[in-house]
């Protein structure tokens, strides 16, 4: 599994889960499965043009990984985008956060041991 910090300006983007049930209404960093044969940083760029309708380009990973219901792996690239307006495909929300904002939404677990190392990336 990836997930992307995506930054811009000093913030991070944000999307507000709507399923499954145990997921709905709280908050991760975008991405999913890197599929058979697919490189991670591939599966990024796929998963968050299907989701968010954008192209990203990865340009690092945060240190690290998290076990995600002791099936999957996740990991975080920092990724960025040139032009862009997100729109929500499989989200309900989408918010920017700074780096004293991160604590104002319910992560979802997983994306959770990545956010001390992000408030350092979006540190001023």
């Amino acid at each position: 599994m990836v997930g992307a910090a995506v930054v811009r300006d000093g913030r991070v983007l944000a999307c507000r889960r709507t399923s499954p049930p145990a997921a709905a209404g709280r908050w991760e960093l975008p991405g999913g499965k890197v599929e058979p044969g697919e490189t991670p940083g591939a599966a990024l760029v796929r998963e968050l043009r299907e989701e968010l309708g954008v192209d990203v380009v990865v340009t690092g990973w945060l240190a690290g990984s998290a076990e995600i219901a002791g099936t999957h792996e996740l990991t975080v690239a920092l990724a960025t985008v040139a032009v862009w307006t997100p729109y929500p495909l499989e989200h309900d929300r989408l918010r920017w956060l700074r780096a004293g904002e991160l604590d104002d939404v319910d992560w979802l677990e997983p994306d959770r041991p990545f956010l001390a190392e992000l408030r350092g990336v979006l540190a001023p």
